[in-house]
């Protein structure tokens, strides 16, 4: 356990991640209000849910799966400020589409979900700078193990192991873009970092991928999903 456990409480999210996002923006406070999520699912459990239905924040909401889609659109008609789009996310497009969105360069949360190309995503998205990163994580490889799943456009999880970066890398990738790992959600689901000029404002001690790691308690296999080798790159 790590300290951003202590607050994890949910309201719409799957894991507590709801208690620890209000947290730390209790911590660092807001530049905008604005939040951004991809891999969004039908909207009923993701991360922006509870700061756009209630706390007023605006922002953009992405999801491949078309009757997943127009589903959220239908639920969240009361919340006009929230833009839904049918997008297959890709390392090529996303920046494109958060250009064609007007999704500023500097906003307060981004939540990766994808179930794939994580990684790569947030590798693209070099030119922006949310002050909250949250990314899901491949806990099958705990630290130091680097893995990331070789690069395909079209990726589709198949329910297995094989997807996404573990945490080592993922903290790797975030060092580069300027982030500090500040901790994981208790189900081995989600790694949470912090903008790094944020940092001494937040209060929480910047982690190692050891510091941090959970195990996967989310799947009937062992905690975790059923094992699927694959092409992947240790970096």
């Amino acid at each position: 356990m790590n300290v951003l456990n202590r607050y994890e409480n949910r309201v719409y999210s799957q894991n507590g991640e709801d208690g620890i996002i209000e947290e730390i923006f209790s911590r660092i406070g807001t530049a905008n209000r604005y939040c951004v999520e991809f891999g969004v699912g039908d909207g009923s459990e993701c991360l922006i849910k509870n700061l756009v239905t209630q706390h007023g924040w605006s922002g953009l909401a992405m999801e491949g799966d078309l009757n997943s889609c127009n589903k959220m659109s239908a639920d969240y008609v009361a919340y006009p400020q929230l833009i839904i789009k049918n997008e297959l996310i890709t390392r090529e497009n996303i920046a494109q589409l958060f250009a064609d969105n007007d999704v500023p360069k500097e906003f307060d949360l981004l939540s990766i979900d994808i179930d794939g190309n994580d990684y790569w995503v947030w590798q693209a998205l070099f030119a922006y700078s949310p002050r909250l990163i949250v990314i899901e994580y491949n806990a099958a490889y705990p630290p130091p193990q680097k893995m990331v799943i070789a690069y395909q456009a079209d990726f589709k999880w198949g329910g297995t192991s094989y997807f996404g970066a573990s945490l080592s890398s993922l903290a790797i990738l975030g060092r580069r873009l300027g982030y500090a790992l500040v901790g994981t959600d208790s189900k081995g689901v989600n790694a949470f970092f912090l903008r790094r000029d944020l940092l001494h404002q937040s209060g929480f001690p910047e982690l190692t991928p050891e510091q941090a790691y959970h195990a996967p308690r989310y799947g009937a296999n062992e905690g975790g999903h059923p094992h699927q080798s694959g092409p992947y790159l240790e970096i």
